[in-house]
Formats: C-alpha cells, structure tokens, sequence
C-alpha cells in the first residue's frame, strides 16, 4: 500500500512547538535567594504590618543575645521605635556584644543565608543566616531607605564603623555607602543596627513589649530597655549576673541521617579511611562500633571517604540501625535551669503577685531525628492572676519567645490533652487549653527546633518531642496539685490548731478560777487531740539578697518522732549556716539538702535555721519541704518525699504506742476531768 503524503497542515504545529520551546528557553533563568524571599515575604513573617515591626526587632535582639553570650558578656540591650508618620517607623537596637570586624559588616547585614551557626550543631537563636539580613530587606523594599549599622570592636581605640547598607536582590550582594570610621558614643564595644520600616505599632499579646517581657523571663541575665513610640521607657532589669552555660559544638550524629547526608560528609572529610571517617567524624562512634557497623554493611573500611558509593551508604545506614548507639551528647544545649526559670518569672511577674511558684522542671536529654533537645517547664498560680479565662500559654524555643501560630504548636497540643481537671485547673470535657488563674511555660532548646516554618513561630509536633513536654506538664502540675492540697489541709488544720491552742486554754482558766482549783499545764491533752507532726515555716527578709529561714517542728503527737525533712536549696545562694546547724545531714550537687530530727520528744518542738544570701536566694519557696520516716496521715506542713527525687530518704518505722509510759498520768487525768466538769 502506498504511503499517503502528510498535509503539509500536519507538519506545522511541531514546528510551532519547538520554536515555543526555545522561547521558553530564553526565560529561563537563575532566582536568587534574596529576590525569592522578596516576594515570598510571609514565609519570614513579614506577612503584616503589626507583625513585620516584631519580626525585625525580634531577629535584631535575638542577634544580640547570641553574640553576648558568646563573648561571655551579660547582655545590656537597648531597643528604641520611633514614629515618623501613620506608617513609618524608625527603630534602633543597640547592644554592647563583642562588634562585628569591619570587613564582614556588609555580608552580615546585607546577605541573606550568610552566617557562622548554619553548619555549627549547637544551640542558638538564630541558626539559618535570614533574620537580620531579611530585616534590612524588608526595611529597603517598604521605605526605600537604607540600614545604617554601626559597630565597634572590643579592644580598638575609640574607633568605630558606620555604613549605610541596601540589599541588591538580584545577586543577594550588600550596597554600601557611607562607609567611615567615626566616634561612638554608645558601649565600649557592640552593634547598633537602625532601618526604617513601614509597620504598625500595637499592644496587647503579639507586641513588641509582651515579646521583650517574655524575653526577660527566660533571659534573666540581660537587661533590656526598652523606648516605645509614646515615648514611655521600660528597663527590664538583670535578675541574675550567672551567665547560662554556653553550648559547645558537635559532630552530627548517625541517628536519623540520610543517604545523601552520608555521601555528602564522606566527600567533605579530611580522614583516610572509611573506618576513620565513620569514627571520627561523627558523634558517639567508637572503634569498636565503627568495625562492627563496617563487618554488618560488608563495606571496605579502608577505601577513602570519597570513594563512598551510594550502595556503600545505604549499607552503612542499613548497619547503624542494628547497633546500640548513645544518645547525642547535651552539652551542646544549654537549659535555662529550674531555679532561673522561677527567677526570670519572680522578676518579670512580680507585679500580679502570685500565690505560688510552683517548682520548674528540667527534664533529663532526649534525642529527636539525632538532634538534642531539652524540655523545661514552669506554672505560676494565684493572685492577680484571672481567674476567668483561659490559662496564658508561654511558649519559647532557644530562650526566645513564640508569639504567633499558638493553635499549631506542639507545646499547645501537649497543654490540650492533658486532664488539668486532676491538677486543680477547670477544663471543660478534660481537653482543651484549661481555664483558672495560671500561666503555664514551656521551653525547648535544642541544636535545631523542628519549626513549623521559616519564620520560627511554632513547634512541629514530633512524638518524641510531645511526649516529652507532656512529662514536663504532668511533673511540674504535680507540683502545683501538691502545693493546693497542702494549703486546704493546712487551713483546715490550723483552724483546729487555733481552737484548742486559744479557747480550750481560755476554758480550762475559766473553769479553774471557778473550782478554785490551779490550772492543768493542757500541753499533753492538746497533743492526743492534735496528734500531728507540724511544720511551720518563715521566712525574714533582710534587705533584698538575704532570707533567713526557719522550719519549727512540732511534735503534737503522743511518741516520740525520728524523722528527716528535705528541701531544694539555689546553691548560688548557701552560706556556712546551712551546713553548721545541728539537724544537718548532707546535701547533693543538685541543692537537694537534707535534714534529721532524732527521738523529737511529745509536746516539744524544734527548729531548723538557715540563710540564704544572693540573687537566687528569694527562688527558694520554704513552703516546698518534704519528709520520711513519717505516716504522711499524720504530717502537716509538708509533702512526703516523691519517689522520683533522686534522693533516698528515710523509711516509716511503726512503732508500738504500749511501750511508752505516760509521764504524768494523773496530771493528764486531772486536765480530762477539769474539762468534763
């Protein structure tokens, strides 16, 4: 059959086609990070007026805290919003941080993804190299007016540099202007940053102030001051001069990587071997562990780290999940600590006079996708606080505060599904953000926070991460639950105590004067009718850095008592008195201090004195004591030990009420019979 001839018609669309193909060709082009992020400004959080002035100040500040800190330097940070019209604001932040070299000032401010904590795995604000840099972009683009940053370093005579600075966002590359050396009349050394951007200033939960007074809180050891438009000045003061342990740099660990991961540190490793590069480039890879996971996978550990293929990795991988690896080491991370905690909180919310602190939680390491994290967490209770809505929510990642996308946060959806109703709180269908008089904190440090987005406004909800912060939850409300069940019982008590303490005493003197007969010294019959051991603590305060405590112990009980007590003592705040006084026992590297009270004989009671002195001395909560060596039904004033303390204590030692006598049996008889009569 012959073949047909094609239309000519038919030929044309692929002709058409190609040429469209090469028009599109010429199109194509490479975007720049800058120019994406430029018009993507909502994945920074730059998706408001109100909330783009928090994003800049947030990233400026979070900035400063950091350098601060790894220069060992208590941070004093200045942070000032002037108004130049319905939308445009004019702010400054200055620090006295160790200064930036001169040469790096542009690609520091002017570059996005350029930065020295990316690669470093150890905890930090600021990690990916975007937010002050992102700033200085936004403020360009909305006003068209440059950054002006000024920095001076540490040690140099009086000399500092200043520079105007505009992103280009076609080559992600600063333009500088005015650059020059000139005299600063701020810190001795340190930044300031000044841009101008369009925003809106407001109050209220997601403001600027609520962000700085969150960031006060977790941050004790800064001070903050802060100039608002209105021109009202708030000085957020440092609470504590101890600096918070600064994290150290690690090797990546195996758990959780990847294929690509693994063939991209083998071809960037400077060791010989496969064997040497699996032990000494990662955490927690010992030579034992390093041969074993070499023998499982069958790969030559003696070929050279590039020589890595990708049926190799797979192997290793394959390997690493059959061996028992530790769990990345922590001194990477760096937790604000219980006692800081309740110190940054004391400090900041003072002003709502709570009726209790309850004692934080800082939960031992964990390990999520092989990155570290800690999780902390704190309730304040009582006073000023509302009482008729729902509990505030503190949540933070690093030592900075989240203040957007609360309902997306893992932290809100561990506080949900808790029962709240068993700790105190109401809770409406025992789920859900509870409502009562508290405040609730959780904080997560970690070398990398699992965010939901780039702009680092809530948590993702890992398992082993939510589980975590619900343990911290259920320990820290356990806190809670013992403090307001301690306080029922004990007003109960001590309504009791005050009957037959004053009117049983006034009835005997009456009743006496009536019969004409002396009156019975009551201490033993008030004994059998209390039949408790009371501990009642004060506290005196002696300026603003001395509490001196005391613990009296009443043995209203008809034997007598052995017993120990157990306090939680800031060690930044012991002197000599804790250990000189006689009941002494020991106590721990973690404050967990010990008492022994031997043989305390009925109707008598002693005490236990101490001091406190410092910056942390006002931490300590002398209502959070416990005891053993006691049944807890007859103790008032004090919790029994929990058994995850950590500490062993004393055990409940029954003892048979026949073998005492009475002392002064007809003494006791005339009491009970002047009392009938």
């Amino acid at each position: 059959m012959p073949s047909e001839e094609v239309p000519k018609e038919t030929a044309a669309p692929k002709e058409k086609k190609t040429a469209i193909a090469h028009k599109l060709a010429t199109k194509q082009q490479e975007i720049s990070v800058t120019e994406f992020f430029e018009k993507n400004k909502q994945i920074l959080g730059f998706d408001s007026r109100s909330k783009s002035l928090l994003m800049g100040i947030k990233e400026a500040v979070d900035n400063s805290l950091d350098a601060c800190e790894e220069a060992g330097i208590l941070p004093d940070v200045s942070v000032r919003i002037d108004r130049l019209n319905e939308e445009d604001y004019r702010i400054c932040i200055e620090d006295n941080g160790p200064g930036i070299v001169h040469k790096m000032m542009p690609n520091v401010f002017g570059r996005l993804l350029y930065g020295s904590r990316f690669h470093a795995l150890r905890q930090s604000r600021g990690q990916q190299g975007i937010g002050i840099s992102a700033t200085v972009m936004y403020g360009n683009i909305t006003t068209g007016k440059p950054a002006h940053v000024i920095s001076k370093i540490e040690g140099e005579d009086e000399v500092a540099w200043g520079m105007d600075i505009v992103i280009d966002t076609k080559t992600n590359r600063p333009i500088v202007t005015n650059d020059k050396a000139l005299q600063w009349e701020g810190h001795e050394h340190g930044t300031s940053i000044e841009y101008t951007i369009k925003g809106r200033y407001v109050t209220g939960k997601q403001s600027v102030f609520e962000y700085l007074k969150n960031t006060a809180i977790v941050n004790p050891h800064a001070q903050i001051t802060f100039h608002d438009p209105d021109g009202t000045k708030t000085v957020f003061e440092r609470a504590t001069d101890i600096m918070p342990p600064k994290p150290k740099e690690i090797k990546p660990h195996p758990e959780g990587m990847e294929i690509g991961d693994i063939l991209k540190y083998a071809g960037n490793s400077s060791q010989k071997t496969i064997k040497a590069f699996l032990k000494n480039d990662f955490s927690r890879i010992t030579e034992r562990l390093a041969t074993e996971i070499l023998e499982k996978s069958k790969v030559n550990g003696e070929k050279k780290p590039e020589k890595l293929t990708r049926e190799d990795a797979i192997a290793i991988l394959d390997a690493i999940k059959t061996v028992k690896i530790m769990a990345p080491p922590t001194d990477c991370l760096s937790p604000i600590g219980d006692t800081l905690i309740k110190k940054g909180l004391m400090h900041v919310l003072d002003g709502l006079r709570p009726e209790y602190y309850a004692t934080p939680v800082t939960r031992s390491p964990k390990a999520v996708n092989g990155n570290p994290f800690i999780v902390e967490a704190g309730i304040v209770y009582g006073g000023d606080i509302p009482a008729d809505g729902q509990v505030q929510i503190l949540r933070f990642a690093n030592r900075v505060p989240l203040l957007y996308q609360q309902g997306a946060c893992a932290i809100t959806k561990a506080i949900s599904e808790m029962d709240w109703r068993r700790y105190g709180l109401e809770q409406r269908g025992g789920k859900g953000i509870p409502f009562g008089p508290a405040i609730i904190l959780v904080h997560v440090a970690s070398t990398k926070v699992p965010f939901t987005s780039e702009g680092k406004e809530a948590v993702a909800g890992f398992p082993e991460l939510q589980s975590e912060i619900g343990l911290a939850l259920r320990l820290c409300a356990r806190n809670l639950k013992s403090h307001l069940n301690k306080m029922e019982r004990k007003n109960k008590t001590h309504a009791k105590f005050e009957i037959v303490q004053e009117i049983l005493p006034d009835m005997a003197k009456k009743a006496a004067d009536h019969l004409g007969r002396p009156v019975p010294n009551l201490d033993r019959t008030i004994t059998r009718i209390m039949n408790v051991v009371w501990v009642e603590p004060t506290v005196k305060k002696e300026g603003k850095k001395l509490r001196k405590v005391t613990y009296t112990i009443y043995n209203y009980t008809s034997l007598p008592r052995t017993f120990r007590l157990h306090a939680q003592v800031p060690k930044e705040a012991v002197n000599l008195s804790l250990f000189t006084h006689e009941h002494f026992l020991d106590m721990n590297d973690e404050g967990k201090a010990n008492w022994e009270v031997k043989d305390l004989p009925p109707s008598t009671n002693t005490t236990i004195e101490f001091e406190l002195s410092g910056d942390m001395a006002d931490t300590f909560d002398a209502d959070d004591i416990y005891f053993s060596g006691l049944n807890p039904v007859m103790v008032m004033g004090a919790e029994m030990l929990p058994g995850d303390w950590g500490i062993k204590g004393m055990e409940i030692v029954q003892t048979d009420e026949s073998d005492f006598v009475e002392e002064d049996e007809e003494e006791t008889m005339e009491a009970e019979d002047l009392g009938d009569e």
